[in-house]
């Protein structure tokens, strides 16, 4: 009786294993190929349960998820003979999970293969174009092309490129400094330009400035000359109209003014007695 328990938990127990090892679950994030004696036999795409045969099959997993590598920095040369430095990376996935393993067999090995996959057509694609191509004007259109080369190539190992790009495109460090040296210089000529032409339009405004200076005193004179000669027209007039009204005051007070601007206080002035400019000190003759 003991030894029939024991042997149905035995075959139990057996079953159970065998159950356990033949039974494998894919996740989401995963896909598997499932092996037999170490070749491949079939795919699974889809998640959940599966089962295989156990201790003669085995299952070897590999990331569903979109994968990313950071290639090193690498130099090239552009069409106009320009050195670069390209730090790039690429996004990349498998989709085929067979061929991927008959391939490359492994996530490292498959990195590796890319990185020369990409660069070699990076490289092959920038040296059609120039620097200012690569850098501003046509970087989009290169990069989607050469994102393109590279899924061609890669398809033979179960993998799509998803996409490539540049991270950074860098000059060589022995030709940064005379680059910045070149800029440096075009920065003083166009500083130099601007202040040339700073001192000749200071020049011409300063020249302007004097000719309207001179022309404003010219034709200030001109119209106090003119003020001052109607103003002294106009006084002769007065001194004529007064004149004519009694000749004999007005050269009294003609002569009263000579006299104030003449006969100062210490003032010595040798004339004859009879002179006409004293005939109004003179005392007045008896007649």
């Amino acid at each position: 009786m003991n030894i029939k328990l024991i042997s149905m938990i035995v075959i139990v127990v057996i079953i159970a294993a065998g159950l356990a090892t033949s039974m494998f679950t894919v996740d989401e994030t995963e896909q598997a190929i499932v092996t037999q004696l170490g070749k491949p036999i079939k795919d699974v795409n889809q998640p959940g349960l599966h089962f295989k045969i156990p201790l003669i099959q085995k299952v070897r997993r590999f990331e569903a998820r979109v994968l990313e590598y950071d290639a090193d920095a690498k130099p090239i040369i552009t069409q106009d003979k320009k050195h670069l430095v390209i730090d790039n990376y690429a996004r990349w996935k498998i989709i085929n999970p067979l061929k991927f393993y008959q391939t490359v067999g492994s996530e490292s090995k498959a990195q590796s293969r890319l990185d020369d996959i990409v660069f070699s057509e990076l490289r092959e694609e920038l040296a059609r174009h120039t620097l200012t191509e690569i850098v501003s004007v046509n970087r989009k259109q290169i990069m989607d092309k050469v994102t393109g080369q590279c899924n061609k190539k890669a398809g033979d190992y179960g993998i799509r490129v998803i996409d490539v790009r540049i991270k950074r495109a860098d000059l060589p460090p022995e030709n940064t400094y005379s680059v910045f040296d070149r800029m440096k210089a075009e920065r003083q000529r166009v500083a130099k330009k601007y202040r040339s032409e700073g001192e000749e339009e200071s020049v011409k405004i300063k020249a302007q400035t004097d000719k309207d200076k001179t022309i404003l005193l010219a034709d200030s004179y001109m119209e106090a000359e003119k003020l001052q000669g109607e103003g002294d027209a106009e006084a002769l007039k007065i001194y004529a109209q007064a004149y004519e009204k009694d000749p004999e005051f007005y050269s009294f007070v003609r002569t009263l003014e000579a006299y104030v601007n003449s006969l100062g206080e210490g003032t010595t002035i040798v004339l004859p007695g009879d002179s006409e400019f004293f005939k109004y000190l003179s005392p007045p003759t008896k007649e």
